[in-house]
């Protein structure tokens, strides 16, 4: 931590009331990963954090790693821990110890493999999964040996597709796509011609405003299904489940986030954004093409009624 000025020191000493520490002049190092309302997002709270004067850098940051990254203090905080695919990340380095929950925001989030309305039409069984694989072959393409195609989220975002595909014995390949803009790209290839596609797919986001469709309905999610082979219907492998249909979207914090910067770690306790306010941080990006800076630009100027109560409640 650097060293108080000699102002900012003399002042202290000749104050006569206990006041509550200052803010570090070090930087908040915010992470930024690989899909768009995280993004956005981190740059709404960096803006925040700038306007009540402490210094912002943003780092490109593994999605997994991120939490041992926080346990560290290397970033100060994750401000998007969805439950279905870093929930276990997250637990294991709260049992480590040196980061927190920060609470829960108001959105309820969902995770898993999801098609447009249009492919229910080819394959009228669904959202059942057994009726999706059942329907296998429509999802074929030439690269996938007769077996059903199955588009899953980038690999780091580690949503064992092809663990479940294993433990359920579907008729399916998962190919990982390389950025969540080629889920969106493979959708709307899809569109024109009506073709049947499955691939992964979350809410909140922009995207079940553009392309209505449903998430699959896999087996129930039970608390151990990724690492208890007894939970599932398969007693003998993990990831049997679905993914969480109600799940959190916590916030992070490293422990010494509080003391290094109590009025930044204060306002990121109170903040708490909803499956819309998330939704419209990620259209600003992937429908009007904004660049992350331009959307959190935009979405604090709509929102000043939200952000500034929290902001004055802290400072």
């Amino acid at each position: 931590m650097k060293k108080l000025s000699a102002m900012v020191l003399a002042t202290a000493l000749a104050t006569p009331v206990v006041a509550t520490a200052a803010d570090s002049e070090d930087p908040i190092i915010i992470p930024i990963h690989n899909w768009s309302s995280q993004i956005v997002m981190s740059h709404v709270v960096g803006q925040m954090y700038e306007e009540m004067g402490l210094n912002v850098e943003f780092v490109t940051t593994d999605s997994q790693a991120v939490y041992e990254s926080v346990r560290l203090g290397d970033v100060a905080l994750e401000l998007e821990v969805w439950e279905g695919a870093f929930g276990h990340s997250f637990r294991e380095a709260l049992s480590k110890g040196g980061l927190h929950d920060a609470g829960d925001h108001d959105a309820v989030t969902r995770e898993d493999w999801w098609y447009p309305m249009w492919t229910k039409d080819a394959c009228p069984g669904l959202p059942n999964w057994q009726a999706l694989n059942d329907c296998a072959e429509i999802f074929a393409t030439a690269e996938s040996g007769g077996k059903g195609r199955y588009l899953d989220g980038p690999v780091d975002w580690l949503k064992h597709g092809k663990e479940r595909v294993e433990a359920l014995g579907m008729n399916f390949v998962v190919v990982n796509a390389g950025s969540a803009a080629a889920l969106w790209a493979e959708i709307g290839a899809a569109e024109p011609d009506m073709r049947p596609v499955v691939v992964f797919n979350w809410t909140p986001n922009f995207a079940e405003a553009v392309w209505p469709g449903e998430f699959v309905e896999f087996p129930t999610w039970e608390d151990g299904c990724d690492s208890d082979p007894a939970k599932g219907p398969n007693p003998d492998a993990l990831y049997d489940c679905g993914n969480p249909a109600d799940g959190y979207l916590k916030k992070a914090a490293w422990d010494g986030m509080p003391d290094k910067w109590p009025s930044a770690y204060c306002v990121l306790t109170k903040l708490s954004f909803t499956n819309p306010q998330i939704a419209e941080m990620a259209k600003f990006v992937d429908i009007d093409e904004l660049e992350p800076e331009e959307a959190a630009d935009e979405w604090l100027a709509a929102n000043r009624d939200i952000v500034d109560p929290w902001i004055g409640s802290c400072t």
